[in-house]
């Protein structure tokens, strides 16, 4: 186990994923500073983001607001390029022919996405403190940090979230079995049609409302929103115990589906 957990980790250490972290940096200081901090001297201001939200006491919200949609695509595209990839280069007989169980080789995978979320958490949660540290140097106001409990239920929830966004990878891979089509559709899913359900047809349908309580997206959200983060997809729909018990059930539900797959049928 322990062997194919480094090797998987070994591949994942493609360029891909460093883009992929990067990104997520980019726009989370982009989204979460560069643009709230120009909009301070504006009239009204970017709603929601004033110069409180930009400071230490409230990094864990900014590191947490693009997990429910830009930062989770980011996730599940890595989810799908860690399963998916051995389909694109048709490399699953290779490696499966070098282990007897199937299992375990997914195991690993679901290990390196894991490690590969609790990366990105880790990047962001120092990003975004950093940049809070430059906005209370600019504005000479004190650095007050939140409480050590909070960052670390924070960064919890972060990791939980993204995690759960790259096993959905890891199972659209192996359902699909492809790299470009199970990121297509994880796309559609997280930037389009949770946000038109979300925007569109829970305000008019008590049904599609009530759905949203136990879909990832806005449980992710709800999360999110419960530590201060102020970002599209993030509302606090429901409480933080509910949406980690709803978005942990998600994590291993995508988990064992995908197991089980991979388990009962042909790799080609």
């Amino acid at each position: 186990m322990l062997r194919d957990i480094r090797a998987e980790l070994t591949k994942a250490r493609r360029p891909a994923s460093w883009l992929l972290l990067a990104v997520a940096v980019v726009l989370s200081l982009t989204f979460g500073y560069a643009v709230p901090y120009a909009g301070l001297s504006g009239a009204a201001g970017p709603p929601g983001r004033g110069l409180d939200a930009l400071l230490p006491g409230a990094f864990v919200g900014s590191a947490l607001g693009g997990l429910p949609i830009f930062v989770g695509a980011l996730a599940l595209i890595f989810g799908v390029l860690v399963a998916g990839s051995e389909y694109g280069y048709g490399t699953w007989k290779t490696v499966l022919v070098q282990h007897p169980s199937r299992v375990a080789v997914f195991a690993a995978k679901l290990v390196t996405v894991a490690v590969g979320a609790l990366a990105a958490v880790l990047a962001l949660f120092a990003a975004t403190a950093g940049a809070s540290v430059l906005v209370a140097s600019l504005k000479d106001q004190p650095l007050v940090w939140p409480a050590v409990s909070d960052v670390l239920l924070g960064f919890g929830a972060g990791w939980l979230v993204t995690t759960m966004w790259g096993a959905l990878g890891v199972l659209l891979a192996v359902g699909l079995r492809s790299v470009a089509l199970p990121i297509g559709l994880g796309l559609v899913w997280l930037l389009a049609v949770q946000n038109l359900l979300a925007s569109i047809a829970a305000p008019l349908l008590d049904w599609v409302a009530q759905l949203q309580k136990a879909l990832p997206g806005p449980n992710a959200g709800a999360l999110a929103a419960a530590f201060g983060a102020n970002a599209p997809g993030v509302d606090a729909i429901v409480g933080s115990g509910q949406a980690a018990v709803v978005l942990a059930g998600y994590l291993v539900a995508f988990a064992l589906l995908g197991g089980w797959l991979l388990h009962r049928r042909d790799i080609a």
